[in-house]
């Protein structure tokens, strides 16, 4: 395979003195692809996570995750918390509740999080004024503090992550076998990519939608933005999986009139159970530590049961 990047990068990489510690995790293992570099982006870490009783003769599915330093390890993230998914996700392998599968995890960089995260087409749908009126607010510093490149991210997603791990690891590339997630900007994202690259990513899990974009409802255009994108690029109900979620908590108590629109635009689209799920929390807040604790649902709807998961190497 013919690397858009050269080699030597990847080797100064793994050579390189990292000071972001790996993750201890209570079940599977980590490992780091350290700096991962980009034609599109700058470099970012890449975690993979391996499931237990790792078996290099199965290929397995990946769940490819945003936010990848908040995911395993609350002792190395910003607020001491995590999502847990080594705990979650390992403990529902074990039990035979799901298939074994990697979750990769794909660091942010919180400079460039937003609009890395934010969608580019909806944004682009919008009218300039209020983009500039954006990027020239006081409350947004440092939010817009340059193009919306989400265009870019799924790009390095597509065509420069998911193809070393395809090379790297006993993976199943095809569409049928590869899944997106994330909260918040993450769950935007998610959506985003899967709506891009249908043909790459079969579903996606969407916790706590940030679907007002900004942080203000009055006047807001950026929700029916993402509505009219989405009823655009759904694609064929049977062949996506879309799990959505909310709490009723801090910033997630915006969401219930933004989410319900979405809803409407699934419905309208032929979408229902069991190929999308949408679920709401009573009390439940925005933060990695509600995330967790729900963690279990969006496996369950993307991986159920009843479908297999794994291929056998030849």
């Amino acid at each position: 395979m013919k690397w858009p990047f050269p080699p030597i990068l990847l080797l100064l990489a793994v050579l390189s003195a990292c000071q972001d510690p790996i993750p201890e995790v209570s079940h599977g293992r980590i490992v780091r692809h350290a700096d991962f570099p980009s034609q599109y982006l700058p470099s970012r870490h890449i975690d993979v996570w391996l499931p237990p009783d790792f078996d290099e003769s199965i290929r397995h599915p990946v769940m490819y995750m945003h936010d990848g330093q908040m995911l395993f390890d609350a002792s190395h993230t910003w607020n001491g918390q995590e999502w847990g998914v080594d705990e979650v996700v390992g403990e529902m392998i074990q039990n035979g509740e799901l298939p074994p599968l990697i979750v990769v995890g794909i660091w942010n960089r919180p400079q460039d999080r937003h609009r890395e995260y934010f969608p580019q087409k909806p944004w682009e749908s919008l009218p300039q004024a209020f983009r500039d009126s954006l990027k020239n607010s006081e409350s947004y510093e440092g939010l817009f503090n340059g193009p919306i490149r989400s265009d870019a991210y799924i790009k390095f997603i597509v065509e420069e992550v998911k193809p070393f791990i395809d090379e790297q690891y006993p993976t199943n590339p095809r569409r049928s076998y590869t899944f997106i997630g994330g909260s918040s900007m993450g769950g935007l994202i998610s959506m985003y990519a899967v709506c891009e690259y249908p043909y790459v990513f079969k579903g996606a899990a969407c916790m706590s939608t940030h679907w007002p974009g900004i942080f203000e409802a009055k006047g807001n255009p950026v929700p029916e933005a993402f509505a009219r994108y989405m009823s655009e690029h759904l694609g064929e109900p049977d062949r996506y999986r879309w799990y959505f979620d909310y709490g009723t908590g801090t910033l997630d108590s915006l969401y219930e009139p933004y989410q319900q629109r979405i809803d409407t635009v699934m419905a309208q689209a032929g979408f229902g159970a069991p190929n999308w799920q949408t679920h709401r929390f009573e009390g439940a807040d925005h933060s990695e530590r509600s995330w967790n604790a729900r963690l279990d649902k969006p496996f369950l709807a993307l991986f159920p049961p009843e479908d297999t998961f794994f291929t056998r190497i030849p």
